[in-house]
Parts: C-alpha cells; sequence; structure tokens
C-alpha cells in the first residue's frame, strides 16, 4: 500500500513540474517561487508560506494544487497576515467550486479564479444512488460508514462514529432525508470504465474473433498493447460528449471557469467566466475584482526597471529581478549592464545615455574675480600716481635721495603685479597662456631684484668700511641698473627655456571638479601650467625676496635717513609674512572641488597685496611730504664742499690728540654734549665723507657729530 502511495504521489509531482515546464516554455508564463506544502505541515507552517510569498510581494497570482484543507489552511494564514485582498488566487480542480475551502474565508478568497472539468450530470447515477439503501448495498464495504456520516446517526454498537448520536433505522433514504448533489467526476469515472472496457473489446475482437470468454492469445496481456487500444478507443460518453485520447494519452481539456465573486445581496458564490475547449474563451466583462475596477490587476515578480537602471536577474528566475541604478559616471547600455562614460562625459538625468561635460572658465563677474580686479585697479591708480608724481617732482631731493633709478625699476614691477590680476583672470588661449608665463615672475622679479641691489649697496658699503677707507665698487647708479637687470635676466632665461621645452597651450580639466555627482561636473579651461612650474616660475622671485629680507636683518642698524633701510626690512618682513600665508592656502586646496577660484584668486591678491605693501611703506610717506610738505622737500643746512672737507681736517687733528693720551681718550665740549645714538650716527656720517671723500678715518665717532649734516649733502648730491 506504501508503495502505491508513494508511486501516486511521485506521478502528483511530476504533473507539477510538468505543469511549471509548459507554463515557463510553452505559456511564457513565469513563476517566481514554487513552494511545497508539507504532508503533514507543522504549526506556523502556513504563516511561513505566506512570508515566503511576500519576499517577491509584486508575483500576486498564486496558482495552488493542493486538497481543500491546506486551500483553506493558505486562505487563513494569509487573512491572520493580513494579506486580504493581496493575492490573486488561482485554485485547480481540487479547488473547483467547492463551499469547504472558502467556508469563512469568504473576503480572503474573492476574486479567485478556479477550473472545473466541464461535466453532466447522469440522471441514470442519481436514480441508481437514491435507490441505495444498507440491504441492498452490502458489497460496497464504506457504504455502512457514509450511511452514518450522511444521516448523522450510529449503526449499533458496531457503528463508526462516537458519541450520543441516534440511533439509524435502515429507512432512512438518500436525497430525502439528507442533502445530495452528484459528484461532479462521476461521468468520467463511468467513461474511464467504458473506455477500459472498449479497449478489452477491441483486443477481444482482434485477437480472439468469434471466441466467448478469453483465449489463449489474450491469457497474457501486454500492458503496452492494452494502453495502445485504451489510446486508440473512440465512442460517446455517457454525457454525450466523444471520449478520445491524443499520442500522449490525454483527453481533450474541457473546462469550466469560475470566479468566487461577491453578489449584490453581500454574499458570495462561484459565477461561471468561461470555458475551455480546445482553446480558451473567457468573459472579461464578467469577471470582478475587489478593487472594484475593471482592469486586470498585474501580477509580476517584478516591476520594470526605471530608466537608468540595469536589470539583475535572480539565478533560475527569468522574470525576477532587481534593479540597480547606474552609479557614478555609468550610463544604462541595455537592460542588463552599465557602462561608464568617457572620460569628457557624463551622463544624462536618466542615465540612458552619455552628455559632453560643460566646460567652465573664471568669469569677470564672479565674486573670486571681482575682489582681486578691484584691489589690483586701485594698485595701477596708485602706482601710476606715485610714478607720475616722481616723474614730475624727478630733481627734487627727496626723489633724488630715493635713487631715481632702482625706483623706476621698482614701481615697474610693482605695475606688473597689480596687472597680472587680469591676465590670470582671462579666458585662456594660447596667447594669454604665454603673457601668463611671461609676466607671472616677472613682476615680482622686478620688485625684489630692485629691492636686494638696494640693500646689497648699503651692506657693502657698511662692510667695507670695517676693512678699509676705500669705496665699494658697483656703486654707482649705472652699476646698480646693471645688476638689477642681470637678476631679472635669470628670470626671463628660465621663462624662455620653458617655452622651448613645453610650449605653452590650453587643456580641459576635467579631474579638477570630476565631484560624485555627475550632473554638477565640470570642465575646467585653463593653461598647461602645473602646480610644480608655478612654483619654478615664482621661486626665483621668492629667491630674491628671501635673499633681501637677509640682507634688509643685516642693515637694520642703519639709521633711519640713510636710505630707506628701515623701511626696506619692514616691507619684507610684512612680504614673507604674506607669501607664507599664500603657501598652505594655495595648495591645501589642492583636491577642492572651488580649487581653480581658490588658487588663482590666492595667488592674484597675495600678488597685489606684496605689491601694495612695498608701495605704501617705500613709496607713500614720500609722495605725502612732495605733494602735501613741499617745505621739507629742501636740502637742510647746504654747505660748501670745502666745509667738510675742513671738518674732515678737524676730525684728523683731534684724532691725533686722542692718540697723545692714555688709553685714546679724548675729551671735548662736543663729546661730552653727545649720547650713545648721536655718537653712533655720527661714526657712520663720518665713515660715509671718508668713503665719497677718499679721507683716512683713524678718530673716534663720538667726535665729529658736528659735521653729519655736511655728510649727508655730499652723500645726497
Amino acid at each position: 500500500k506504501f508503495k502505491r502511495f508513494w508511486d501516486a504521489w511521485k506521478l502528483y509531482l511530476n504533473v507539477i513540474y510538468l505543469f511549471i515546464y509548459l507554463f515557463i516554455f510553452i505559456g511564457g508564463v513565469c513563476i517566481a517561487q514554487s513552494l511545497k506544502i508539507p504532508r503533514e505541515p507543522k504549526p506556523g507552517e502556513f504563516d511561513k508560506i505566506i512570508q515566503r510569498l511576500m519576499e517577491t510581494s509584486n508575483a500576486r497570482g498564486v496558482i495552488m494544487f493542493a486538497n481543500e484543507d491546506d486551500i483553506r489552511s493558505v486562505l487563513d494564514a494569509a487573512k491572520k497576515n493580513n494579506q486580504t485582498g493581496h493575492f490573486l488566487w488561482v485554485g485547480s480542480d481540487s479547488w473547483g467550486s467547492k463551499i469547504a475551502p472558502v467556508f469563512q474565508q469568504e473576503k480572503v478568497a474573492e476574486g479567485a479564479v478556479t477550473i472545473l472539468p466541464k461535466r453532466a450530470s447522469i440522471d441514470g447515477f442519481d436514480r441508481f444512488f437514491r435507490s441505495r439503501t444498507l440491504a441492498n448495498n452490502r458489497r460496497n464495504v464504506w457504504f455502512a460508514e457514509f450511511w452514518e456520516e450522511n444521516f448523522g446517526c450510529k449503526l449499533g454498537s458496531h457503528g463508526k462514529r462516537v458519541g450520543n448520536l441516534k440511533k439509524c433505522t435502515g429507512l432512512e433514504k438518500i436525497g430525502r432525508d439528507s442533502s445530495y448533489e452528484q459528484e461532479g467526476k462521476v461521468q468520467f469515472v463511468i467513461d474511464a470504465v467504458y473506455s477500459m472496457a472498449h479497449a478489452l473489446h477491441n483486443m477481444h475482437k482482434e485477437h480472439c474473433p468469434g471466441y466467448v470468454g478469453l483465449c489463449a492469445r489474450m491469457s497474457n496481456i501486454d500492458g503496452k498493447e492494452l494502453l495502445h487500444n485504451i489510446r486508440s478507443v473512440n465512442f460517446n460518453g455517457s454525457a454525450g460528449t466523444p471520449v478520445i485520447f491524443n499520442e500522449n494519452g490525454d483527453a481533450p481539456g474541457r473546462y469550466d471557469i469560475f470566479q468566487y465573486q461577491s453578489t449584490n445581496r453581500s454574499t458570495t458564490e462561484y459565477k461561471i467566466i468561461g470555458h475551455w475547449t480546445d482553446q480558451l474563451h473567457l468573459n472579461m466583462n464578467e469577471m470582478h475584482w475587489t478593487t472594484g475596477d475593471s482592469s486586470i490587476p498585474a501580477s509580476v515578480c517584478s516591476v520594470p526597471c526605471k530608466p537608468g537602471e540595469r536589470k539583475k536577474t535572480v539565478k533560475g528566475v527569468p522574470c525576477c529581478w532587481h534593479c540597480e541604478r547606474c552609479e557614478g559616471y555609468h550610463y544604462q547600455v541595455d537592460e542588463f549592464s552599465c557602462e561608464l562614460c568617457p572620460y569628457d562625459q557624463r551622463p544624462n538625468e536618466n542615465r540612458t545615455t552619455c552628455q559632453p561635460i560643460p566646460i567652465i572658465k573664471l568669469e569677470w563677474h564672479s565674486p573670486w574675480a571681482v575682489v582681486p580686479v578691484f584691489i589690483s585697479m586701485l594698485g595701477i591708480i596708485g602706482t601710476t600716481f606715485v610714478i607720475v608724481t616722481f616723474v614730475k617732482y624727478n630733481d627734487t631731493p627727496i626723489v633724488r635721495a630715493s635713487g631715481r633709478e632702482l625706483s623706476y625699476v621698482l614701481l615697474t614691477g610693482i605695475f606688473l603685479c597689480y596687472a597680472i590680476t587680469f591676465l590670470m583672470i582671462a579666458a585662456p588661449d594660447t596667447a594669454v597662456c604665454s603673457f601668463r608665463r611671461i609676466f607671472l615672475g616677472l613682476g615680482m622679479c622686478f620688485s625684489y631684484a630692485a629691492l636686494l641691489t638696494k640693500t646689497n649697496r648699503i651692506h657693502r658699503i657698511f662692510e667695507q668700511g670695517k676693512k678699509s677707507v676705500t669705496a665699494p665698487k658697483f656703486i654707482s647708479p649705472a652699476s646698480q641698473l646693471v645688476i638689477t637687470f642681470s637678476l631679472i635676466s635669470f628670470q626671463l632665461l628660465g621663462v624662455l627655456i620653458w617655452f622651448a621645452v613645453d610650449p605653452p597651450h590650453i587643456i580641459v580639466d576635467y579631474g579638477e571638479q570630476r565631484t560624485p555627482d555627475p550632473q554638477n561636473a565640470r570642465g575646467v579651461l585653463k593653461c598647461d601650467i602645473s602646480d610644480l612650474s608655478l612654483i619654478c616660475s615664482l621661486g626665483y622671485s621668492i629667491l630674491l625676496m628671501v635673499t633681501c629680507t637677509v640682507y634688509a636683518i643685516k642693515t637694520r642698524g642703519v639709521p633711519e635717513t640713510f636710505n630707506e633701510a628701515k623701511p626696506i626690512g619692514f616691507t619684507m618682513y610684512t612680504t614673507c609674512i604674506i607669501w607664507l600665508a599664500f603657501i598652505p592656502i594655495f595648495f591645501g586646496t589642492a583636491q577642492s572641488a572651488e580649487r581653480m577660484y581658490i588658487q588663482t584668486t590666492t595667488l592674484t591678491i597675495s600678488m597685489s597685496l606684496s605689491a601694495s605693501v612695498s608701495l605704501g611703506m617705500l613709496y607713500l610717506p614720500k609722495v605725502y611730504i612732495i605733494i602735501f610738505h613741499p617745505e621739507q622737500n629742501v636740502q637742510k643746512r647746504k654747505r660748501s664742499f670745502k666745509a667738510v672737507v675742513t671738518a674732515a681736517t678737524m676730525s684728523s687733528k683731534l684724532t691725533q690728540k686722542g692718540n697723545d693720551r692714555p688709553n685714546g681718550e679724548v675729551k671735548t665740549e662736543l663729546c661730552e654734549s653727545l649720547e650713545t645714538n648721536s655718537k653712533y650716527n655720527a661714526f657712520e656720517a663720518l665713515y660715509t665723507a671718508s668713503v665719497l671723500l677718499k679721507l683716512p678715518l683713524k678718530i673716534d665717532s663720538c667726535l665729529l657729530h658736528e659735521i653729519y649734516y655736511y655728510v649727508m649733502v655730499i652723500y645726497v648730491k
């Protein structure tokens, strides 16, 4: 018995698998999940089934091959999990139009579509079965049990039913004392029996013609031969329909299609909505859904992916997939793959194709440009005013004392430092890139070459005096200009080498503003000047600046009235602070999306500020005196050259006297009235006079305070 049951169960499973195969490969229907109901389900098993079904919640259609109890349990689990109205149930003929599976589950089962083989009621069977009693149907061993169940009574002490039930009288009548409805499969059982009978009859006619009973030929019937004869029968069945089989042994499919619907009287019932006879005949107007909408509800494993999303299919289930958005700079090539856009392109908004990345540059109206341009314009105006003033008052003492030749070189460098702002902001092209390379470091080179030459001259004059009375070489204005332009020539030589090795050109940098969000990505149009090239271009000027600062420190003790030594020192200290602040800001923003704006603005403002410091500290006081206090722009206590020589001669005599005294001490009315600073100033004034006049200097400086002014007059000349 167990073997027979197992064979039947395997046959049932094979039918299910065949159904799945036909659905997928022939019917074009995709099965998202295939779940098995255990033969002996544990508590909560059907809840797990519903939860598994909800993993593919968009696949709402559920086809059930199950018995009545399992169908009812599945419906009950859906109800407990608050999924009433979610699933679209499709039941096999085991559900059919039965009331038992949907009893007290009407709401959750509403809309279910079921099938039932097309059948007819056999009147002869009804008359026969209604006439059956305990007396005339003893050969059926299950009839007594059916009798007790049908009439709700008990057949004596040997009855199968337990409890306090009335005793069966045996006079009960089927259909009168109990409800009766012919089982729908009676027709098919009758036709099946007749099919076997027709097959055996045909075999008998073939193998035992004219013989009554089985002949020797039919004693050993081959099962395959019998099956062949069964499949070959052709007769009208009990319902008047033809009984035939195809080459696979299947009878023609004839089914009624039902839908479990709610009526206007708030009751539910099965209603025929179509049938299958060789093909589907379905009346869509007769179908009702819980939503009240006449359109057919959708049941898909996965909804179609949105534009820009690719399908990642679930292994073994071609109709189920996960939608994955094409991230970053990828775009959707087809429904299953994404690819990276070319480097100069980005995906469009729906990521279905690539489009060119917009190209930007620093615009004149940008706040990053307005501020540097404003500062530069003020600086250019101020520098031009200073140059015009110096040219107009070119022969006045203050202008002459400033070193006119180097002053004009320095002012030219200041002007170029301001002007470079306009080249850095201008739209890049080959010409602009060329001028950027030339003038980027040239303005600073002009400025700091002139200042270095000045501070070096002062330092050499005072250092030479410690060794001899001979005047240092190359301190004339012409020599100073030669030194200055020699220093500038190294900058120009470096630029020429740069032009030869790497000719200027423009590039579009797509990496500078390649943001995580492609919609914010931009290509930056700029000159092909790397950070290393920029450092090399400015490096020489920074070297001059540092060297000039060193000389400014060395000459910090020079008197305030001596050739701008201290203003130059303050200028260099401030400039160093500006450029020390520039370096971390410029290179610290190398990874910023605003790199182009920040670095350009930082560079131009730093150059403008360094130029402003030089302009303000070195020339603003002079211009103020020239314009507002012209009375101070004169030579003070002008003495003749002869007077200076006389003073120098007197100092020589005083020195001789000092040598005649013990320890070289000399006490005069002049020395006693001098303070320490005055002594120092007098020494330096005397030394300058000795250098310019080529006089020997071997006396204490405190004795010559009176001739300080004479020396200044000679130095200015």
